[in-house]
């Protein structure tokens, strides 16, 4: 019974993924790749199913194809991910933070994040 509830709760984890992924589409700054990427995984382990229609998607499928291969991220995909980073830590210098040590803490791990998508390969 555990096992069946689990693969449930996978698969719509999974789903749910899927669809706030494709709303990442249209919506500037909710990244797409990432929650594909979760619903790959949640889908590798409940529904073979839905994992080949995911990867077999001629929209949605190569970002994930081209990680699980080769770990790359698109080239427009690092340019929005480095841009959102550089303004979200402008927006924490100058409207919220109230003394230096928040935004060093901050800017010391989206310089790491950053420096991680920038050096994967290209998709």
């Amino acid at each position: 019974m555990k096992a069946r509830s689990a693969r449930y709760a996978l698969i719509a984890f999974g789903w749910i993924c899927v669809v706030v992924g494709i709303i990442g589409i249209v919506v500037p700054g909710l990244p797409t790749t990432v929650f594909l990427l979760m619903a790959a995984w949640a889908f590798s382990r409940s529904s073979e199913r839905f994992q080949n229609w995911l990867l077999g998607h001629p929209q949605l499928g190569p970002p994930v194809i081209a990680w699980r291969e080769r770990g790359a991220i698109p080239v427009r995909a690092k340019i929005l991910a480095v841009a959102m980073m550089s303004a979200s830590f402008a927006w924490i210098v100058f409207y919220v933070a109230q003394s230096w040590e928040f935004p060093a803490a901050i800017g010391v791990v989206m310089a790491g994040a950053a420096a991680f998508v920038v050096t994967r390969p290209n998709a």
